[in-house]
């Protein structure tokens, strides 16, 4: 394991790309992907599907359909630059449209497949999608799509709809397509945030997104070429995108697609199946393992060398769980789709880790703490995180596409969360701008809050927010999900609430608690307590008016 320090003191931005065998002024993102791999034999893809369904496809396969896809792509009158969207489940078809879409110069946009008519037709129409590569089942979608460009249907011909089947247009092309060469600034990507603010926003990705990818994973992830590597992440998303395709076979490691739905069996059934030893994905998903509990996790105690969550700040008790029944650390890690991941607990370097922290800088970029004025603050106080662009050679995202970008400022990348340095660096997560509960003049972060409720055995998700409050301008709510069987009642109310006050505080305790089925996500699995919050403005008593009896 190398020294953190040593690792940010050696990075050497004029050798950044020696990752990749490129040329950044003559590039294409499959040939890096997949064409530099694809000598001999080497495993790109393990697809798995139903109980009896399992096929490996090698680079050389990929790289001559994604060819055929390519010449499919010029046929259709796309050209370098052009948006190909594909709305597929995680099927090998899909890793060759993402492939095929590269390798002809042009820009590949996911979608993903719970998205309604609505989200789908915001992002065709913002990126001017030229082509979209579907399957039979989520097809129908399109049917009110107005404006909807012209479309390729995985298994069309077995139902009845030959013109448009995907694997008879790649039939007509031959292998041979040789790659249409960009730069490494032109983008091969467009990503749409989450929108959970407004209408989602266009992210150009560039292709040297790719080098700060290799490094996160090969820092961060500590992905191996040994490795057996499943990333739980939809492609749909950024993280799965960058992390579960592009990121991967860039390294020449073979990636996991899962085609059935996400339960605990099937993960530990996939897992021990193909041997999986490096595992990454998101809170939601870990604390849906440990909701069924220690049986199911025997059958791959000790399978796992290393862990990676991102997507919301991983509970201490998630990281406990891991540790006692599945014999593996998992680590935190922090990015966002604007950025790729800048701040983690590093699994191949050497630093400390503590519970609640984010972590590191990953090496090629400068995280740091700023307050309104964006002067950066000493460890201790609480501040907006922030990724110094002139700093970071690795930083990649120049603002939404066609938007103004208030987040760039001057030098600085703001994230929007709220953060706090430790002294030795280590940055802790504190909670959204908008989700920091002001209450009696303390400044609470919900993500504290609910660690603490995710300890007590009865609980196995939580969400807290602030409720407007005449007297103490807020007070703390929790929204609980509780295991199954347990029996929501006043009693339990009260010994939650004590639970929490002995774990954090007297101020940071939840005066109100709320039991729910489930709690409201994004299609990616974050949580949104925007939407909590919002149920309870009509409903709270404003400042100055007597509180409700």
């Amino acid at each position: 394991m190398i020294a953190y320090d040593e690792a940010m003191a050696s990075f050497d931005p004029s050798r950044a790309w020696e990752v990749l065998s490129g040329n950044p002024a003559a590039v294409n993102a499959c040939v890096e992907c997949c064409d530099r791999h694809a000598d001999g034999d080497g495993i790109a893809l393990r697809w798995v599907g139903g109980p009896n369904e399992e096929e490996s496809w090698t680079f050389a396969m990929l790289r001559d359909a994604a060819a055929r896809f390519a010449g499919v792509l010029v046929e259709a009158g796309v050209r370098p630059g052009d948006r190909v969207a594909g709305l597929l489940p995680r099927i090998p078809e899909l890793l060759v449209t993402i492939l095929g879409t590269w390798r002809a110069g042009a820009v590949y946009q996911p979608l993903f497949t719970a998205f309604g008519p609505k989200a789908i037709a915001h992002r065709l129409a913002t990126a001017g999608t030229r082509l979209i590569v579907t399957d039979v089942a989520n097809r129908a979608k399109l049917a009110d799509v107005d404006g909807c460009p012209s479309t390729l249907v995985v298994g069309a011909a077995a139902h009845g709809l030959p013109d448009h089947d995907f694997a008879a247009a790649l039939d007509r092309c031959l292998a041979t397509f040789a790659p249409v060469m960009r730069t490494a600034d032109d983008p091969f990507l467009m990503m749409f945030t989450s929108g959970t603010t407004g209408p989602a926003k266009a992210v150009m990705v560039p292709i040297r997104a790719l080098v700060a990818f290799v490094g996160y994973l090969r820092d961060a992830v500590d992905l191996r070429a040994s490795d057996r590597f499943w990333n739980l992440a939809d492609p749909g998303w950024a993280y799965g995108l960058y992390y579960a395709v592009a990121g991967p076979l860039a390294m020449g490691c073979a990636t996991t697609f899962h085609a059935g739905s996400f339960t605990a069996e099937s993960t530990f059934r996939v897992i021990k199946r193909l041997g999986i030893t490096n595992l990454a994905g998101s809170p939601t998903a870990f604390r849906l393992l440990m909701a069924a509990g220690p049986g199911p996790a025997e059958a791959i105690d000790g399978h796992l060398r290393v862990v990676s969550s991102a997507g919301e700040p991983l509970n201490g008790e998630v990281i406990r769980w891991f540790r006692t029944h599945l014999g593996v650390t998992i680590h935190d890690h922090y990015g966002q789709t604007e950025l790729g991941m800048v701040l983690c607990n590093h699994h191949a370097l050497d630093h400390p880790v503590h519970q609640g922290s984010a972590g590191f800088a990953v090496p090629g970029h400068r995280v740091v703490v700023v307050d309104d004025v964006l002067r950066e603050l000493p460890p201790g106080h609480p501040g907006t995180l922030a990724v110094d662009r002139a700093r970071s050679p690795l930083f990649w995202f120049a603002g939404y596409y066609e938007l103004p970008t208030p987040a760039l400022r001057g030098d600085y990348y703001l994230s929007g969360d709220t953060v706090e340095r430790g002294v030795d660096g280590a940055i802790s997560f504190v909670g959204r701008d908008d989700d920091v509960i002001t209450s009696s003049g303390y400044r609470i972060g919900p993500f504290e809050v609910e660690s603490a409720l995710l300890e007590h055995a009865a609980v196995v998700e939580s969400a807290v927010i602030g409720k407007p409050d005449p007297v103490r301008t807020e007070i703390v709510k929790a929204v609980v999900v509780l295991a199954e069987g347990v029996v929501p009642n006043a009693a339990l109310v009260e010994e939650l609430q004590r639970h929490v006050r002995e774990r954090l505080s007297a101020h940071a305790y939840p005066r109100e608690i709320a039991f729910v089925a489930d709690l409201p996500k994004t299609p990616s699995g974050k949580l949104q307590r925007f939407l909590l919050r919002n149920a309870e403005v009509g409903t709270a008593p404003r400042p100055g008016s007597s509180p409700a009896r």
